[in-house]
Order: structure tokens, then C-alpha cells, then sequence
């Protein structure tokens, strides 16, 4: 199932199992004595850790931010933690939120935590803060230091903070109606944001500098925060990769019939949403977060299961009242900020691979395109013949899938494109006609030593996949080794992309590509008459009109105003 642990973990799935294969995360550095924090919500013991070039800094792990959402509170918006009677231990991860993990791997429904990393939590300037939201499709990953490390941007001035927020049915159960309206786990997220307008400057952070990034999931986070009133004012910059919620199909009012599938994996009766729930409470988290599998329909697909809802009023604090499109489009962003938007070249090219590989699957695909292409390309039952038709006939040139390079290739532009990379070219379409500030677009296409997906075979990547760029940016000692502060091209890809991270936080502009040494260039902002974009490869060099020639296809199948 794991073809060695590679496959599952660019689809985030598995990531947590993955890890056994990783060398150790970078060192704990040793101190006398473990840093205090006194903030308004109470004292903070923390750990040391040493970032990739040898700078000591300050790791406060595991923090509660919210009240266990366990019994009475499962399925409802998190209660925060204003104060904390006695001094909080910092020094550890929290456990992951419930999700399919080896028995070994922390795991809890006790899991809203967040974590802190400063470099100086008593300097005479306060620094900017990066709030980084974990990917995972909404059901899969964590904000824990092994998946999130901050070993690599903590190199420079900047705290960084990573939260777990919940997942699957346990954080988006929506059955459309006052018992379940849906949303909670982007509320775990709002709850997370204001605790650090609370806190954060006893860290040394800037409350009034907040960068909000996220990549995958967390990248659609970052878009509904600009839309959400509950995040109005949380944040004043915004980094989305590789994820955007605008694409061909409007957000759902609800999600009853995953609340009706969940029900049915774990054996509780389906007559309503109040049987469902009540029953649903009962279970334990692990054989909810265990039953994930289970919403599976061919192979791995689809990628995409829990969406966010355009949330129904039922007297209760929305969090997403508006459609996105229609939010940018009609100027209502209630938190409009300077914004890098990114896709990575390939995406989920790899998606090819696990049909190919796979005679059954690849079998039913070709004859079953139709029903298929929905399954796995996620698209609306409208006019489905006339878009399947047309997506075989423009990208496989009405040739059957056959297990070779071209055929996977071919197959994986229409993963990577469907999934990912049409709804970002919209996303970036509309926020750089209608923002009021700056959007920045770019194209990852590095690739390194390592990649999300790597031949099974060879051991080495095959193209620049969903997931690469956060290589460069984290320490992601659940699976890969530690980039070593060397001469190294990842080294120094390493160096860059923190330091745009970083230059973007503190001046919300991206100047730092201008310092990059021989790959110097000169990013302009994009606008509907100049769609410029930077590729980010061995070289850095600007560019116009991202993949254009193949969105123009989808454009024309599922057209939208702009």
C-alpha cells in the first residue's frame, strides 16, 4: 500500500508514518536553564533548540489554546484559553489531532496546541511572526515540530508559531443545520490567531506584524481568513502555496452525505443529523480518525474529501458567510493584505503513478473514464461527459493510459491541474484584478535531493511536486534528512526561500529577491495585463502567463467572471 512509504506521504496521509525512515530531527541544544515566558495569559516553560546554522533559540511546544473539544464539545467551536492558573510546560510537542498513525505516533482528541519559536523573547525590537497552517487535505498532517520544524527559519529575526487544528469529521462535520453548521476546524484556527494577538509580543513577536501562510489546506485557510469576519484584523500579510478554494464549483452549504458516510464507517444508524451526532459522540477518536480509508473510492482518490462550507445562519458566529469568488470579486475581504500566491511545476503529477502502476486501476480508468475522471479529478456531475471527453481528448490525445513515461506524464497534468493548479491560477487571477494591495505569484520548480514523491525504484524525485516547496522552508524530520548549512544548491535554496519568508514578514514586499547573489532578478507584483510570475528553479527568472495554455481548456469548460 505505502510503495515504500513515499506515495502516501505526498498525499500527507501517511506522513506521520513515515518517519521511521527519516534521520533524527536536528539537535536540542544543551542550556543550564529552560527559558520562561510571562505573558498575559499566564507563564510558559520552554526548551533550546539550535537552528540549521548554529543559532540557539527559544521552543515553547504544546501549549493549549483551546479547551479539550472532547465530550459535550466535539462537533462544537472551540472554547480558547484566556489564562492559565499554573505555569504551562512548553517542552514537548503536543499530540497530533486524530488521524490513521502507527500505534507509537502521539495521538489525541486533546490536540488544539500551539508552538512558539522565538529567537529572543526580551529583545529590545520586537520581531515579525510568521503563522504558518499545516496542510493535509483538512484531514491529515500537524503542526508538531517533526512536520513542522523550525529549524531552517530561525536562522533570522522572526517567531514562528505552528498550531494543530482539528480534522476530518472531527474539525468539518457539516450537516447543514443548527446542530452541525460546519467550519470548526478553521474556528480552531481563528481561536489560535487570537491567541496570539494576546500573547505573542512576551515572545518578542509584533502583534501588528503577523504573517499568515499556510500551504495546501492551510493555503485555502489563508483566503477564507481574508474573507472571514471572525479573523478581521488577525493578520497583515498572507503566503498561500499550492491551494486555492476557487475553481469549478461553488462551496457546499453543507456536508451531509460525509456525515452520513462517517456514520456508516463506524457503524452508527443514518436517519438524521441529531442521530448521527449523538451517535458519532459516543465513538472513540482513534476509529474516527482511523476510518479515513474508508472515504476512498478508486485507489487513493479522491484527494480532496472534507471541503469548507458556505456556512448557513443559525444565530451561531459565522465563519464563512460569503462565496470566495464573489467575496474578491465584489471587494468584501474583511482583512485584504500583501499576498504571495504559489503552485509548484508538477503538483500531483504523481497521482499517474499509483494508476499506472496499478493493472486494476489502470484497467478501470480506461474504461470507465468517465465515472473515474469525477472520482479523481473532482469534478461537478454538470456536463460531465462534454469535460471528461474533452480532458481525454486534449490530454491524452484519445489515447488509452499505458504504463510509460509519456502516459504518466500526460495523466499527471490533469491531476495536477485539476487538483491544484487551475484553482490557484484563479485564485491568482482574481486577488491581483481586485485586492487592494500587491499579489506576488511564483512557480516552484526546483528539484533537490529530495522530493514528495520519489521513484520507487531510483530513490530520486521525478519532478517538482505538491509539498516540495515546504522542504526548503521547514525541517521536516518525519521523512527527510537535515539540509546541512553548506555549499549545497538545496543549501542554498534553503537560504533563499527562508529569506523571502522573511523579508516578505517584515517589509510585506519582496525585496529579498533582489539580494539572492547570481540568481538576483527583479519580482514586479502581477496584474491582469501582466501576468508575471517568478520560477523559482536552479536559476530564479520572471516569466508570464503560468500554464495558461493548458488552464485556457478549463476556462473555457467551467467559465467564470473575473
Amino acid at each position: 500500500m505505502w510503495r515504500g512509504g513515499v506515495v502516501l506521504c505526498a498525499l500527507v496521509t501517511c506522513a506521520v508514518a513515515c518517519r521511521n525512515h527519516a534521520e533524527k530531527p536536528p539537535s536540542v541544544a544543551m542550556a543550564s536553564e529552560e527559558p520562561i515566558t510571562k505573558s498575559p495569559s499566564g507563564q510558559f516553560r520552554g526548551s533550546w533548540m539550535t537552528s540549521r546554522r548554529g543559532r540557539r533559540f527559544q521552543a515553547y511546544r504544546g501549549i493549549k489554546y483551546a479547551e479539550p473539544p472532547v465530550g459535550n464539545l466535539r462537533f462544537q467551536p472551540p472554547k480558547p484559553i484566556l489564562s492559565y492558573q499554573d505555569e504551562v510546560n512548553a517542552t514537548e510537542d503536543g499530540p497530533a489531532c486524530p488521524l490513521p498513525a502507527p500505534p507509537s505516533y502521539p495521538v489525541d482528541e486533546d490536540c488544539l496546541t500551539i508552538n512558539v519559536y522565538t529567537p529572543n523573547n526580551n529583545g529590545s525590537e520586537l520581531l515579525p511572526v510568521i503563522f504558518f497552517i499545516h496542510p493535509g487535505g483538512f484531514y491529515s498532517m500537524t503542526g508538531r515540530s517533526d512536520l513542522a520544524g523550525p529549524h531552517y527559519l530561525l536562522d533570522h529575526d522572526v517567531v514562528l508559531v505552528t498550531i494543530n487544528y482539528r480534522l476530518g469529521s472531527l474539525g468539518f462535520l457539516s450537516t447543514g443545520d443548527r446542530l452541525a453548521p460546519g467550519n470548526n476546524g478553521f474556528k480552531d484556527q481563528v481561536a489560535a490567531l487570537k491567541w496570539v494577538q494576546r500573547n505573542i509580543q512576551a515572545f518578542g513577536g509584533e502583534p501588528g506584524l503577523v504573517t499568515l501562510a499556510g500551504s495546501s489546506a492551510g493555503s485555502i485557510s489563508v483566503l477564507f481568513h481574508m474573507i472571514s469576519p471572525m479573523s478581521k484584523g488577525l493578520f497583515h500579510r498572507g503566503i498561500s502555496m499550492s491551494g486555492s478554494p476557487i475553481g469549478n464549483r461553488p462551496l457546499p452549504r453543507d456536508l451531509f452525505h460525509l456525515a452520513v458516510k462517517q456514520a456508516e464507517l463506524v457503524n452508527c444508524p443514518t436517519d438524521n443529523s441529531s442521530v448521527i451526532i449523538e451517535c458519532l459522540k459516543t465513538k472513540p477518536f482513534r476509529e474516527l480518525g482511523d476510518s479515513l480509508f474508508g472515504f476512498r473510492e478508486f485507489g487513493m482518490d479522491p484527494v480532496g474529501i472534507w471541503d469548507p462550507v458556505h456556512e448557513r445562519d443559525f444565530g451561531q458566529e459565522r465563519f464563512m458567510p460569503l462565496q470566495p469568488d464573489a467575496a474578491i470579486r465584489e471587494q468584501r475581504l474583511l482583512t485584504p493584505v500583501p499576498y504571495i500566491i504559489s503552485q509548484t511545476t508538477d503538483e500531483f503529477f504523481w497521482g499517474a503513478y499509483l494508476v499506472l502502476q496499478n493493472e486494476t486501476l489502470m484497467k478501470t480508468m480506461n474504461e470507465e473514464w468517465e465515472r473515474i475522471a469525477q472520482i479523481s479529478f473532482q469534478l461537478p456531475s454538470k456536463n460531465l461527459s462534454t469535460v471528461a471527453s474533452r480532458l481525454r481528448r486534449e490530454y491524452l490525445h484519445d489515447q488509452p493510459l499505458v504504463n510509460s513515461e509519456a502516459s504518466a506524464r500526460a495523466l499527471g497534468k490533469i491531476y495536477g491541474d485539476s487538483l491544484v493548479g487551475f484553482n490557484t491560477y484563479r485564485l491568482a487571477n482574481l486577488m491581483s484584478r481586485h485586492s487592494p494591495h500587491k499579489v506576488w505569484y511564483y512557480e516552484f520548480a526546483y528539484i533537490g535531493n529530495h522530493s514528495h514523491y520519489e521513484d520507487p525504484v531510483t530513490s530520486k524525485p521525478k519532478g517538482a511536486a505538491h509539498h516540495d516547496d515546504l522542504i526548503y522552508l521547514f525541517s521536516l524530520s518525519y521523512r527527510y534528512p537535515a539540509i546541512p548549512a553548506d555549499d549545497s544548491p538545496d543549501s542554498k535554496m534553503v537560504d533563499k526561500m527562508t529569506k523571502l519568508w522573511y523579508d516578505f514578514a517584515r517589509f510585506g514586499d519582496v525585496r529579498g529577491t533582489k539580494e539572492l547573489g547570481q540568481d538576483s532578478v527583479d519580482w514586479p507584483n502581477m496584474t491582469p495585463r501582466a501576468r508575471v510570475y517568478l520560477r523559482i528553479g536552479d536559476e530564479w527568472s520572471v516569466h508570464s502567463n503560468l500554464k495558461e495554455d493548458r488552464f485556457k481548456i478549463w476556462e473555457e469548460l467551467y467559465p467564470m467572471q473575473y
